[in-house]
């Protein structure tokens, strides 16, 4: 369990977590500033709190020993996972070489491509694995790339396909992760109503690539369909994304790309949740646009920025429970017609 933070204390993690928003001039105890940084890492936004204390300056910091040291254990292990994103980065474009040699049309999704597109810091994005997508048809032939460039599987191979979700590991490094998709949905139950795979990216991305639309869409797709808000960087993600749609064309995109994979109950709650967490009027106003049916009204009140906040505080089961109906609510809503799928 983290440490306990207090209303006050709450919002300071979220100015922090803010990639944009300037460094935080609050004289914080050590107590105060220890339990920030627990929270931080936990929610996965540390690398941008790190650096926000940095540009603030350690002579600004408590004089406190502990935290000193903490403090400077947190930078070090934040140094390695920097390296650890530029291997994996080098191994995700040999794998990238190897299916373009096969004609096997894929891209990388997620981690990279959010810190290169939606950071101004690329330092303030790692990412713990490579996230691969290919056409559901191409699985097989894209594994057997992935193999001959020394990764082995490290999930069963049946639920792997069920799910449209292969890991695979370095031989001769297994902290190295690359995890192949057919398609960014991987609950079955949920795959009647939402998808998003190679196709549809295509077709939201038009001519371009990695286009403002297409980030966005991934971006809540992993926040409500791959995960259950368990952490607060799926949100800033989401955050960054709604900053560099910067046109009402981007915006149109976004709003047909949510009704042709039918992501509209999952762009609707993470929108808003992100919109209130952050003071973002962008994300509130997008959200807005979404027509409230049932299960939108319901998951609003489940999706709550203490759901995020105290995921894992003494509220943790209540907001685990909260998740988890959410879930149940995606899963037994109505599918919608998406026009352009057969």
């Amino acid at each position: 369990m983290l440490p306990p933070l207090t209303p006050a204390d709450e919002k300071l993690l979220l100015r922090f977590a803010d990639p944009e928003s300037a460094a935080v001039d609050d004289n914080l105890s050590a107590k105060a500033l220890s339990a920030l940084l627990d929270n931080a890492e936990f929610h996965g936004i540390l690398p941008i709190m790190l650096r926000k204390l940095r540009e603030r300056g350690d002579v600004r910091l408590p004089d406190d020993p502990a935290l000193q040291l903490k403090l400077s254990g947190l930078r070090d292990q934040a140094t390695i996972v920097t390296g650890q994103s530029m291997l994996l980065q080098y191994h995700g474009d040999r794998i990238m070489k190897g299916m373009a040699a096969e004609g096997i049309p894929a891209r990388i999704v997620k981690g990279p491509v959010f810190a290169r597109k939606l950071y101004r810091n690329v330092s303030d994005r790692p990412f713990t694995d490579i996230d691969i997508l290919v056409e559901p048809a191409n699985l097989a032939r894209a594994n057997r790339v992935i193999a001959a460039c020394g990764f082995e599987l490290g999930s069963d191979e049946a639920e792997s396909y069920r799910l449209q979700e292969f890991k695979w590991l370095e031989k001769e490094n297994s902290s190295l992760l690359v995890e192949l998709h057919g398609d960014l949905v991987h609950d079955t139950g949920m795959r009647r109503r939402l998808s998003l795979g190679f196709r549809e990216l295509g077709i939201i991305d038009g001519e371009a690539m990695d286009t403002p639309a297409a980030l966005l869409t991934i971006a809540i797709v992993h926040a409500a369909g791959g995960h259950k808000f368990h952490r607060l960087q799926l949100c800033v993600d989401v955050l960054q994304g709604v900053r560099v749609l910067q046109s009402s064309q981007s915006e149109t995109r976004l709003l047909d790309a949510a009704l042709m994979t039918g992501i509209e109950l999952e762009l609707a709650i993470v929108l808003d949740v992100t919109g209130r967490l952050f003071g973002e009027a962008c994300a509130l106003e997008l959200a807005g646009r979404i027509k409230p049916d049932l299960s939108i009204r319901l998951a609003r009140r489940l999706i709550t920025t203490n759901t995020l906040l105290r995921v894992n505080s003494r509220e943790k089961i209540g907001s685990r429970l909260r998740r988890d109906a959410f879930r149940w609510i995606q899963r037994l809503a109505k599918a919608r017609a998406i026009p352009g799928k057969v």
